[in-house]
């Protein structure tokens, strides 16, 4: 993953300041310029988010961070 950190603030802020909602997402370091097969992950203190840097407004998958480092080390073990 990219150490690159792209912030989205909340579509519920307004201009007044206030509570927001932001999230940072991470392209993979594996997308390259050309727009491949490219994800992007977002980790919170609950959960990790992954979404198809291609279609940002789709749907996302959810993961425990438990579930995301066992998935990690089965990806890098294969």
């Amino acid at each position: 993953m990219s150490s690159d950190l792209v912030w989205f603030k909340s579509s519920y802020s307004g201009n007044e300041g206030g509570e927001c909602v932001e999230i940072a997402w991470r392209k993979s370091s594996h997308s390259g310029d050309e727009g491949g097969n490219c994800v992007e992950v977002a980790e919170t203190t609950s959960a990790v988010l992954v979404r198809d840097s291609k279609d940002k407004s789709g749907p996302h998958l959810t993961f425990t961070p438990d579930a995301w480092q066992s998935f990690l080390a089965f990806a890098q073990s294969a």
